[in-house]
């Protein structure tokens, strides 16, 4: 067996976003695709390769876990091409992995999509773009009430007990089923039940639930909410809400789309002081028209507009988002959350509600070295994903 050789890479000169806080004039030794060595001083080793970040900020690579799309992609209708042209422009905004997100859609329609996942998959290993981790369908299992843009017509029930097994699941041992659902669907307990049986990350959105029905979800393994505030009850003082739930319960966590658009900024700050950032989890919620600027569109069989950045379909609803994970981090930092707690928000509590906190979401030795280093104003300036380089503005 021959010996495998790996490459080295310095990073040297700077601040980096610690589990513990942020470090100065730090080095980061990184061999093959893992991070070997923290210094918190500057020394230099023999290397394949040296690069001087000075005045950048290092932050462990962003982790969207809700994303319908960007570029002209969308994930429902993707082909594996397209998922790497949507992957790359994620590497290029610092995101280093990534849940393809589905609205509700036909089974023929997943199937196509779920083999399009699956085959990205087996190409990513070689490529640095960002990883594709499995799949989240939204909304299969939601309240008609609350669809905001979803398509009510593909909502499937759960009456016999089989409806899980149509859809389609990727075939590789390490992919991450995730879904959103209402709980107050029937027979919604017996549902998260199988699906926890089956290894499913279960959130609860698209909901007007009550707080019983939140309970027993709650009891049965349904402790995170989707896009907060949105698509679900609000708050109110004589009626605690889905969103009074979760703000009021320590061991809910949610996830909330920071655009400024799904939620007004003070509601943003407010919500995510109250929960705090050990708790939050920063989503794009991005939809195809992501990074083509203004216009109009087409997406989910209907029009859709982006007029200054939001999108509004021909129903009156929002239709998604077109930020990206960096346009979230930028719009906390400005909020006045420090670089550590913005840092929990997009890597780490993400990496931990999927599982996969041992290999992802922080700075530690022994991870994986997906990493995007920020200039000054937020700009990225490098993106590594697994130790190779995925987007750099050749400063170095």
């Amino acid at each position: 067996m021959k010996n495998i050789i790996m490459k080295t890479l310095l990073l040297k000169n700077t601040n980096v976003v610690l589990p513990n806080g942020k470090g100065e004039n730090v080095s980061i030794l990184i061999e093959g695709e893992k991070i070997s060595e923290i210094y918190q001083n500057n020394q230099d080793f023999k290397t394949d390769k040296i690069l001087d970040l000075s005045n950048l900020i290092v932050y462990a690579g962003f982790i969207d876990i809700h994303i319908h799309g960007a570029v002209g992609v969308d994930t429902n209708t993707a082909d594996t091409g397209d998922l790497q042209k949507m992957a790359k422009y994620l590497a290029e905004n610092g995101v280093t992995a990534w849940l393809p997100t589905f609205v509700p859609d036909s089974d023929e329609n997943y199937q196509k999509s779920v083999n399009a996942i699956e085959a990205l998959m087996r190409l990513q290993v070689n490529e640095p773009i960002a990883r594709a981790l499995g799949v989240h369908y939204e909304g299969v299992f939601a309240n008609e009430k609350m669809c905001g843009a979803l398509r009510p017509q593909f909502f499937k029930t759960f009456k016999r007990g089989d409806e899980i097994e149509t859809l389609p699941k990727i075939k590789n041992q390490n992919a991450i089923h995730f879904t959103t659902l209402a709980p107050e669907v029937e027979n919604g307990i017996e549902l998260i039940k199988e699906l926890k049986k089956q290894n499913w990350i279960i959130s609860i959105g698209h909901t007007k639930a009550d707080s019983e029905t939140l309970e027993k979800a709650k009891q049965v393994g349904a402790k995170h909410l989707t896009h907060f505030f949105n698509a679900m009850t609000g708050l109110h003082h004589r009626d605690l809400g889905v969103a009074g739930w979760g703000l009021t319960d320590e061991e809910i966590t949610f996830d909330i789309i920071a655009d400024g658009v799904h939620v007004h900024p003070k509601m943003l700050q407010f919500a995510c002081q109250n929960k705090t950032s050990e708790k939050t989890v920063l989503i794009s919620d991005a939809v195809a028209p992501t990074g083509l600027g203004d216009g109009e569109f087409e997406i989910w069989g209907e029009k859709i507009s982006v007029i200054n950045g939001k999108t509004q379909n021909e129903r009156g609803s929002i239709a998604g988002s077109v930020i990206t994970m960096l346009d979230a981090v930028k719009r906390m930092l400005s909020l006045g959350f420090s670089s550590w707690e913005v840092s929990q928000m997009a890597s780490a509590n993400p990496a931990k509600l999927l599982g996969i906190e041992k290999t992802r979401g922080s700075i530690e030795i022994g991870k994986r070295a997906d990493l995007v280093a920020l200039d000054e104003k937020g700009n990225v300036k490098l993106c590594l994903i697994g130790g190779e380089v995925a987007f750099s503005l050749n400063r170095h």
